[in-house]
């Protein structure tokens, strides 16, 4: 029954779709400055979308807007050249004891963190901006 009940919660947060492409690392900001303190477990009853930070680290985004850091552990294969990833979660509920499926690997999760998606949309736009400025003051 517990096996039936994973596998259908496996199979309810796999999503297909594209990894973020990555920008460069000058025009974007770093995921783990914006993580807050490791926390126990969190509440995903869907997959909305991920973005692989690198080897280790992987955000998923919750249908509550929420976004995670999740780090694993170990070395997971393939992890950035996935088209689709799972979480698995015991009730929609993930902790540490949750793996990260991708392909026919299995991931550990060592630690999770929430992200403060606010502030770093913020500080995001300003970069933008300054960005932006940046390159009209060169084309003048």
């Amino acid at each position: 029954m517990k096996t039936e009940l994973i596998s259908f919660l496996l199979v309810t947060v796999l999503i297909s779709g594209c990894e973020t492409i990555a920008k460069s690392r000058a025009n974007q900001l770093n995921y783990p400055d914006y993580a807050g303190a490791p926390i126990r477990s969190f509440w995903m009853p869907q997959l909305d979308g991920w973005t692989v930070v690198d080897d280790k680290l992987l955000v998923v985004r919750t249908n509550f807007n929420k976004e995670y850091l999740l780090k694993l552990a170990g070395y997971c294969p393939d992890l950035k050249f996935a088209f689709t990833i799972g979480v698995t979660s015991s009730t929609g509920t993930v902790d540490r004891f949750e793996k990260v499926v991708v392909g026919k690997d299995q991931c550990m999760i060592s630690e999770i963190r929430p992200i403060d998606s606010a502030r770093m949309k913020a500080d995001q736009k300003k970069l933008n901006a300054k960005l932006a400025e940046n390159k009209q003051q060169k084309s003048e």
